[in-house]
């Protein structure tokens, strides 16, 4: 294994967390999954450059040896890719709005990872948009985290590929690995702006009343003070806090497109 000394970590500001590391000609699984998961759980978003992409099958035994791999109808390793009749949003050129990985599946990853197989061209968006929720939380102030500890989430979408259906979630989580407080949500996805909507009911408040509640949460988790666009290069590997952080996408421009595989440990 490569020590941690030996690698050059690198801050580039202006965003508010996450940490590029540059290691050129080092092998992946050099890496300790340990220190990964030190680096990733401290920045939130740990991007690794210099680093050769893993073919699928090495991809699937290195996250393994981190943790359970968390698999779907299409395997272990989704491919992100723009298609030209896409069923779901995720697959289309229009923005993504924030959510969780994991909202449908049987169980909620620590850590996703991408590797970028193709980057959009300069300017063509598709930036990978990450809100850090315990900063959110510490900005709320103790009655409205308060309240948020006392609301649940129902979210309903249609099964048109490997997710969906309906589930009722907690809007507040706890950490594993950190203690903290997080947020989990999915902002609803209105079915005039995109495909496979997801339709989002906060228990016990009527439509009037949840929707402030909901533009204000959004409000605060879209603060660019808390928020962090990643531009993709070619060959970035990105790897995620999935409790500290919501994600999402920005719009793709023009005829911009991307390649990106994504792996979910839990």
């Amino acid at each position: 294994m490569t020590a941690a000394n030996e690698i050059v970590a690198e801050h580039v500001e202006p965003r508010p967390f996450g940490r590029v590391v540059t290691a050129p000609g080092t092998d992946l699984r050099d890496l300790a999954p340990a220190t990964i998961e030190e680096w990733t759980v401290a920045s939130k978003v740990l991007v690794l450059r210099g680093i050769p992409l893993l073919d699928r099958a090495d991809l699937i035994t290195y996250a393994q040896s981190w943790g359970e791999v968390l698999t779907w109808d299409f395997g272990a390793v989704l491919d992100l890719v723009v298609e030209e009749d896409p069923t779901n949003y995720l697959f289309s050129r229009s923005d993504v709005p924030f959510h969780w990985d994991g909202a449908f599946a049987r169980a909620t990853p620590r850590f996703f990872l991408f590797q970028c197989v193709r980057a959009p061209e300069p300017g063509g968006g598709g930036e990978t948009v990450f809100s850090d929720t315990t900063a959110v939380l510490h900005a709320a102030g103790e009655d409205l985290v308060r309240r948020w500890a006392n609301t649940e989430v129902t979210y309903r979408t249609e099964k048109l590929r490997h997710y969906g259906g309906e589930i009722v979630a907690p809007l507040l989580a706890r950490h594993s690995a950190t203690g903290e407080t997080t947020i989990r949500y999915n902002e609803p996805l209105d079915p005039a702006r995109y495909l496979n909507p997801v339709w989002t009911t906060v228990d016990g408040l009527s439509d009037e009343d949840a929707a402030p509640f909901l533009a204000d949460l959004s409000a605060r988790l879209h603060d660019p003070d808390v928020c962090y666009a990643h531009e993709w290069r070619d060959g970035d590997i990105v790897v995620v806090d999935n409790q500290a952080l919501l994600h999402g996408r920005n719009a793709f421009r023009g005829n911009s497109s991307r390649h990106l595989q994504r792996i979910q440990i839990l």
